[in-house]
């Protein structure tokens, strides 16, 4: 291998990385505004991959036309510029974005949604351009054609590999997603920079400005919130999402990725809350009566976040063991430090919920699922075969509670949660949660009627919260007409199913 090639195929390789780490960080930058959904990442993989077409195709043409070294690392300098600074100019774009959510203005959210997607068409495109260029600058005898077209592949494409899992798992949770697009800009730039400087070392003086204005930005605009929220007292990025703790009063509020739902409160002076975890308490009296709170021995929760309900939980039936599974470590540390989630009997295990359930060997009273990344729940926590885990470790007198989204008449991914749990659970009980858009489905081991929570009042009358809330989720029962479709690990169609209700309520607002 020539020593020219041996540039050309770094080349290759860091240009497949960039590709690839770009439409990462994509991902992610739109995920802290329009949450994780499938239709978010459908989006974005479906366009970059229309980039990378154009400049396959433009790049093959580009470098008959002008087939010399000095051209593709001036390409690779513009594509490395240009990914360094699409972060910034997608700030004020992205700004509108709550507006948007605020008001439900869909024009606004779809036009900042394209508007940025668009901006990333000038470095994928430039980055799809490099691979038919060192094609073509590598073959030097067309019987090599094949050898040396596999090579540059292979070797683009483990670049590709690496540029994969380096923004999500490494970079970004370290330094932020917008650095880690100055990052991948800066090295784009070096080796634009080595390889003029070995061909055309006085057009590489002509690029020194890009660098610069990258690294300007990037140090001008440090320590600005990703996204800027009103009272936000703290901001990180994980592996899995973006996380923003606000502060309003006496209560601090846990959001996360777009932002439009609340996942934990902590109120200093009060454990009830305007949201759906007090319905997570009362659960338990929907089992046939006398049933008392001494008879709750045992919690796990998969969806722990801050701790708002291990907390409740301690605070109503005392120190009884909790496994609080939470898959986000960076959000078991924000509940730590923000939350006050320190409670003794509190057990936080940093893991899938589905994998802990189906591997614990404990026994609960109460088996509480609220795992949302909004408006979706995890297939996974979803199936009848997850609920069967969920059933045996439930004691003979457990419940099963899950929180579930609707909107004021769509409740079709309740209905289909009601018949995937009755698959495994002999009743299952749906209540409203008053001015939301959440519905608590609870299903129990034994046998129950909607009466008997209000026929194990008598034994809460020495608890006013208990006796109030439960009271409360009595008069908002829901009767929810059992839907056909029941969720399965083969076909767990709730992003499906959800993605009709978001789009219905678009387009009727209701």
């Amino acid at each position: 291998m020539s020593k020219r090639n041996t540039t050309l195929y770094i080349t290759a390789f860091s240009g497949g990385l960039a590709s690839l780490a770009t439409e990462m960080c994509a991902s992610r930058l739109l995920s802290m505004h329009f949450g994780t959904s499938s239709p978010v990442w459908a989006s974005v993989i479906g366009l970059i991959l229309l980039y990378l077409t154009a400049g396959y195709f433009i790049g093959g043409r580009w470098a008959d036309r002008s087939p010399h070294p000095g051209t593709l690392y001036q390409i690779v300098a513009w594509a490395g510029f240009f990914t360094g600074i699409v972060p910034f100019i997608a700030q004020p774009v992205l700004a509108l974005v709550p507006r948007g959510f605020l008001t439900f203005n869909i024009a606004m959210l779809v036009g900042s949604f394209a508007t940025v997607l668009i901006l990333f068409s000038v470095p994928v495109t430039l980055l799809g351009c490099v691979s038919p260029f060192i094609i073509r600058l590598a073959i030097e005898d067309v019987q090599d054609a094949g050898r040396i077209s596999g090579r540059a592949y292979a070797i683009s494409t483990a670049g590709s590999f690496i540029g994969t899992f380096l923004p999500d798992l490494f970079l970004a949770p370290i330094i932020g997603t917008r650095n880690t697009f100055v990052l991948i800009s800066l090295f784009l730039l070096v080796i634009a920079f080595i390889g003029l400087l070995r061909t055309h070392s006085r057009r590489a003086l002509a690029y020194v400005w890009m660098p610069v204005v990258v690294i300007l930005l990037a140090v001008f605009l440090r320590g600005q919130p990703v996204k800027a929220a009103e009272n936000a007292i703290y901001e990180a990025e994980s592996s899995y999402n973006y996380i923003q703790i606000i502060e309003r009063g006496e209560c601090r509020y846990l959001l996360l990725n777009e932002g439009q739902g609340v996942h934990s409160i902590y109120c200093e002076n009060s454990i009830q809350t305007p949201g759906p975890w007090d319905y997570f308490l009362i659960a338990p009296y929907l089992n046939p009566p006398p049933y008392t709170p001494d008879r709750v021995q045992s919690v796990a929760l998969v969806g722990l976040a801050a701790g708002t309900i291990s907390k409740q939980y301690t605070e109503i039936y005392g120190a009884i063991p909790i496994d609080g599974v939470e898959i986000d470590p960076k959000i078991v540390q924000a509940g730590r430090d923000y939350f006050a989630m320190n409670e003794p009997n509190l057990n936080v295990v940093v893991s899938d919920g589905r994998y802990f359930i189906a591997n614990t060997s404990a026994q609960y009273s109460v088996i509480g699922i609220d795992a949302y990344r909004l408006p979706y729940i995890p297939p996974h926590l979803t199936t009848v075969e997850f609920f069967q885990h969920v059933r045996d470790h439930l004691t003979p007198d457990g419940v099963a509670v899950i929180n579930a989204g609707h909107t004021a008449t769509d409740y079709r991914v309740v209905a289909a949660l009601k018949a995937t749990l009755l698959e495994v659970f002999p009743t299952v009980h749906v209540i409203d949660v008053p001015d939301s858009f959440n519905a608590i489905l609870v299903a129990t081991v034994q046998e129950s009627k909607t009466g008997n929570l209000l026929a194990n009042l008598p034994g809460l009358e020495s608890n006013e919260y208990l006796y109030n809330q439960t009271l409360q989720a009595a008069s908002n029962l829901r009767a929810i007409r059992t839907s056909d479709l029941v969720f399965t690990d083969d076909r767990a169609g709730i992003e499906l199913l959800t993605n009709a209700l978001v789009l219905d309520f678009a387009l009727k607002g209701d």
